[in-house]
């Protein structure tokens, strides 16, 4: 049976929170719960969509742990394993998305190393930690600015008119 594809994957309706670049503009964040590494892959794909990005699907390449996904000018790792990111997950994170001109950003349930969170500073890779509620938190100040900023404007969706 072929498994049908995930809502937050799905083009953004109009009951869907538009951003418009500014955190105050923003309507509240709908978080979806997460029981399941597919919840945390939609709680992901949700929240970089209240951010501003566009396009969001699967990365054509996959991550030695967890899921990617993609959008215009961004790879994002979403980690829903039980063991906290290690600094080797950061960087080949980094460097993937360097390969792809794109910016990335990193998703975890259990958190991140001490050295992950050094090495994630380092590189500019915002972090967050998505909590069963499903609501991102951000643990870094890269993470912090997308967090209130929004997608830039090279990885927001094409307004339609």
């Amino acid at each position: 049976a072929r498994a049908e594809p995930s809502p937050a994957l799905a083009e953004p309706d109009a009951a869907r929170p538009e951003p418009a670049g500014a955190a105050p503009s923003r309507r509240a964040f709908q978080p979806h719960a997460v029981r399941t590494a597919r919840d945390a892959v939609t709680a992901t794909a949700l929240y970089l969509r209240w951010l501003g990005y566009g396009d969001i699907r699967r990365a054509d390449q996959r991550p030695v742990h967890g899921i990617g996904l993609a959008a215009r000018g961004l790879l994002a790792q979403v980690d829903p394993t039980v063991r906290p990111a290690a600094p080797r997950d950061v960087e080949c994170l980094w460097l993937t998305a360097m390969t792809e001109s794109a910016d990335c950003v990193y998703f975890s349930l259990a958190g991140y190393s001490d050295a992950a969170r050094a090495c994630a500073d380092s590189l500019g890779v915002p972090l967050f930690v998505l909590d069963l509620a499903g609501v991102p938190q951000p643990v870094n100040d890269p993470a912090d600015t997308l967090n209130t900023d929004g997608a830039p404007e090279t990885g927001r969706r094409a307004r339609r008119g």
